[in-house]
């Protein structure tokens, strides 16, 4: 079934277009009462799809613009801003730094946090909407040709390094705006069009629906799905996926001691799979957030192979199938 037919009468392009003009409207808020604000916003666009958040990411910022000495906006976008003024100055900038010496200029950043929200769309792993939602604050971020000095390059100039404070003078209230809206079976349905071979997100997919881990736990309430999409130097659009686990925080520890085997190994990988609450955990952890290192899933085949079958049988084949080929992010 397709995802048209699921949101009707809206279309996937009519869907991004109501959320993000709903994400203009909602005041931002911390924690639960601007999750709250978000679900009803989504079940009043869409209320056959059941949202729910499944993971809030922060620590990353983009570029901002340009403010003068009172906060003032002189430009939105930094980079274009200095594309312009070097234009303006056949690409020396020391001119430019001449120029604007003395005016007290700043350059900002717009800080974020990325909330996902999921909605199931069909029976398969992947059958899910993920909607990006970005919480973003501007913030002051460093001064511009300070003391009429020019920078080495214009890296250094827009992004340099450590150019931040640690507390940042905020511009405005933070506020909503929606990055991305993404069918993931379709997407991963484009990235294998490029490539004949089934790409390591593929092969993540298949095996959680062939492991206990796909009987036990729906896929999108342990994963959502970092989306890339670039050109190529041909100017050809290439898809790209990646796992992210739905944790707040980081997974839990691998308590096993190295060389650990048999029936020490098998209560370490149970802990594990409780702590996170689906079997095999450890397996597609293992893979992603690193938390389990690759040598175990060697000892829990040689374990198998051995006659201690601490695994169910079509897990123990996942494990082998990835041994005789491995993949990862």
């Amino acid at each position: 079934m397709s995802l048209v037919s699921l949101i009707a009468p809206l279309d996937a392009a009519s869907l991004a277009q109501a959320i993000a003009e709903a994400c203009v409207r909602i005041p931002a808020a911390p924690g639960l009462s601007g999750q709250t604000a978000i679900a009803q916003e989504l079940a009043r666009i869409a209320p056959q799809l059941a949202f729910r958040e499944a993971l809030a990411r922060g620590g990353w910022y983009r570029l901002g613009g340009v403010v003068d000495g009172q906060g003032r906006h002189v430009a939105d976008d930094l980079e274009r801003w200095v594309a312009v003024e070097l234009a303006r100055h056949d690409d020396d900038l020391a001119a430019v730094a001449a120029e604007h010496a003395g005016q007290q200029l700043w350059a900002t950043r717009l800080t974020g946090k990325t909330h996902y929200w999921v909605a199931r769309t069909g029976p398969g792993a992947a059958d899910f909407l993920q909607v990006e939602i970005e919480e973003l604050q501007e913030v002051v971020c460093h001064a511009l040709f300070a003391d009429g000095e020019a920078p080495a390059s214009i890296e250094d100039l827009v992004d340099p390094r450590d150019a931040c404070p640690g507390s940042q003078n905020a511009l405005g209230m933070p506020f909503y705006r929606l990055r991305r809206v993404t069918a993931i079976a379709d997407f991963l349905a484009a990235m294998r069009a490029q490539k004949p071979e089934p790409q390591p997100i593929h092969r993540f997919v298949a095996d959680w629906e062939r492991s206990s881990a796909g009987h036990a736990s729906d896929f999108s309430h342990q994963w959502v799905i970092a989306v890339r999409e670039h050109l190529d130097r041909y100017r050809q659009p290439i898809k790209s996926a990646t796992p992210v686990a739905a944790l707040d925080g980081a997974p839990p520890r691998f308590e096993s001691a190295y060389g650990a085997r048999g029936l020490a190994l098998a209560a370490a990988l149970q802990q594990f799979d409780k702590q996170l609450g689906y079997p095999l955990a450890w397996f597609f952890h293992m893979l992603t957030t690193k938390a389990v290192p690759h040598a175990v899933a060697t000892v829990v085949v040689e374990d198998v192979q051995g006659g201690f079958n601490y695994l169910p049988d079509r897990d123990a084949q996942v494990v082998r199938d990835w041994l005789h080929r491995p993949y990862g992010f």
